[in-house]
C-alpha cells in the first residue's frame, strides 16, 4: 500500500504529535523519517511547562514519566558579572502550584514518541529520506525519495504534513526560509557527567562570545549547551567572525575548525565554556561523555507556503531563539494547531492553499508574541552593560522576574512581556534616556 490520507514528514515531537492526533481523529497516516530511531539531535533537551496538558493530550506524559526525568522549577540567569538569579516559575492561576519543566534526552523522547506512534497503528518508514513532492495540479498529493537501500519510492496522499525541522524539504523546494538579517548563532552540544548542579534550575549565562545553557537530565547527566554569535548570514559560513574576535571556518554547517588558533570543535567548545569563571566552577569535576554536536542558523522565519495540499508544522515554521524559550512546546502546539484546520479540510474536502492558510494565520496570533521577544532579546543580550542593569532590575522586582519566566515557559502569553507597562518597567533605569529608542527598535 502507497496510498495514505496524512503523510507526515518527520518523526520528532511535532511530525509524531501531528501522525498520533490525525490517527485519532481516525485518517489513515503514514510518517517517515531519514534517520533509524533511536537517533540524537541538538538540542536544549528542555520542554516548558505549557508543554504538559499537550503531551497528555497527545498519550505521552505517562511515558515521559516513566523516564524518570529531571523536573526543574525554572530558570537561574546571569550575565557578564551580574549576581546568579534563580527565578521559579508563577503560580499557576488553574492550579494554584508552582509548574516545573521537563528535562529529557532527546534521543528518549524522540524513540518514546516514535514507539507511541507506531503502537496507534501509524504506518512508520524509517531510513526514507524524502526529496521532492508528488503534485496534482497545483496541490502536494505525495512524497518521493530513496529508501535505506538507495531504491527509489513514491507514497501518495490527499495532503502531506512537513515535520521535517530547519532542513525541511519543503524549505529548500519552495525557498521559504528566511535568515535573519545580521548576525547568525550557532549552537554546540554535549551530554556531561557528574555536574553539580546548586538546584534544579536550568543555568543561563549570557557572556561573549555567546551564552550557555545548562541543565540536568536525570541519571547524573547534564546538557550543557554553548551558543556563539557569527558576524554575516550565510548557508556556508566559511570565515565569518565570532563576537568576542573569535573565528571559526564552518563548512556546509558542521565546525570543521578554527581559522584563528586552528581548533577544532571540541576544543572551541571546551576553551569557551571554561573561560568564564562561573562556567568553569559550574562544570568542574565532570566530564563530557559524548562527541560536541553543532547546528546553525538558530533564528529563521519562513514564508507561506506557495501551494495546497502542504502543511508545515514544528521547527519548519521558524526557529525562535532558545534564550527566550524552548523549540518543543511550540512544535506541539503548532501540531496542535495544524491538526485542527487538517479535520476542516477532509470535513469540506478543501486542501487548498486558500483554505490551509487558515492555520498560518491562527499561528501566527499564537506565537507573534513570542517570536517578537526573541526578535527584542536577541538585539539586545550581548550589550553588556544592558544586560547587568537589567539581571539588576530582575533582582529587585521579583514580579517582573517570574513574569518573564512565566512566558518563557509557556506558561504566561508573550504579551505580558511584549507590552510598554512590562518594557517600560524593566529598562527605566537601565537605558535611562533611551527608553523611547529601545521601544522604537523593537
Amino acid at each position: 500500500m502507497n496510498s495514505f490520507d496524512v503523510i507526515v514528514i518527520g518523526g520528532g515531537p511535532a511530525g509524531c504529535a501531528m501522525a498520533l492526533d490525525l490517527n485519532r481523529r481516525g485518517y489513515d497516516v503514514a510518517l517517515c523519517d531519514q534517520a533509524k530511531f533511536p537517533r540524537d539531535k541538538v538540542c536544549g533537551e528542555f520542554i516548558s511547562p505549557g508543554a504538559d496538558p499537550i503531551l497528555e493530550q497527545f498519550g505521552v506524559l505517562g511515558s515521559i514519566e516513566a523516564l524518570a526525568p529531571k523536573r526543574l522549577k525554572g530558570v537561574a540567569i546571569s550575565s557578564y558579572e551580574s549576581a546568579e538569579l534563580g527565578i521559579d516559575y508563577p503560580v499557576s492561576a488553574k492550579t494554584g502550584l508552582r509548574p516545573t519543566s521537563l528535562s529529557v534526552p532527546r534521543y528518549q523522547l524522540d524513540a518514546l514518541f516514535l514507539k507511541q506512534v507506531q503502537n496507534a497503528g501509524v504506518k512508520v518508514f524509517q531510513q526514507h529520506k524524502i526529496t521532492d513532492f508528488v503534485f496534482n495540479e497545483d496541490c502536494v498529493a505525495g512524497v518521493k525519495g530513496w529508501d535505506e537501500t538507495k531504491t527509489s519510492f513514491s507514497l501518495h496522499s490527499k495532503l502531506v504534513v512537513d515535520a521535517g525541522g530547519r532542513n525541511a524539504v519543503s524549505l529548500r523546494k519552495f525557498n521559504l526560509k528566511r535568515e535573519p538579517k545580521g548576525n547568525t548563532k550557532i549552537a554546540f552540544s554535549a551530554h556531561w557527567q557528574g555536574v553539580c548542579l546548586p538546584e534544579d534550575y536550568c543555568y543561563m549565562h549570557v557572556s561573549r562570545p555567546g551564552y550557555t545553557g545548562i541543565s540536568s537530565v536525570g541519571n547524573g547527566k547534564a546538557n550543557v549547551v554553548l551558543v556563539v554569535e557569527v558576524r554575516g548570514r550565510s548557508s556556508n559560513l566559511n570565515q565569518k567572525t565570532l563576537t568576542g574576535d573569535e573565528k571559526l571556518a564552518l563548512r556546509g554547517g558542521g565546525v570543521e575548525g578554527s581559522a584563528l588558533a586552528g581548533e577544532n570543535s571540541e576544543t572551541f567548545y571546551h576553551r569557551v565554556l571554561m573561560q568564564n569563571s562561573r562556567r568553569s566552577k559550574m562544570l568542574e569535576g565532570g566530564e563530557r561523555v559524548e562527541p560536541v554536536r553543532s547546528v546553525e542558523s538558530l533564528a529563521f522565519t519562513v514564508k507561506p507556503v506557495p501551494c495546497g495540499g502542504l502543511v508545515l508544522v514544528g521547527d519548519a515554521t521558524g526557529f525562535i531563539d532558545p534564550f527566550t524559550g524552548e523549540g518543543i512546546y511550540l512544535s506541539l502546539r503548532s501540531s496542535q494547531l495544524a491538526s485542527e484546520v487538517i479535520h476542516g479540510g477532509f470535513k469540506n474536502s478543501n486542501f487548498s492553499r486558500n483554505f490551509l492558510s487558515v492555520y498560518d494565520e491562527r499561528r501566527k496570533q499564537e506565537f507573534g508574541g513570542k517570536f517578537l521577544l526573541s526578535r527584542i532579546f536577541q538585539g539586545l543580550i550581548y550589550n553588556r552593560p544592558f544586560c547587568n542593569r537589567v539581571m539588576k532590575s530582575l533582582s529587585t522586582n521579583r514580579v517582573l522576574a517570574e513574569t518573564l519566566v512565566g512566558v518563557i515557559g509557556d506558561i504566561l502569553p508573550a504579551e505580558k512581556v511584549v507590552s510598554l507597562k512590562f518594557l517600560l518597567q524593566l529598562f527605566v533605569g537601565t537605558f535611562k534616556g533611551n527608553v523611547t529608542v529601545a521601544l522604537r527598535k523593537a
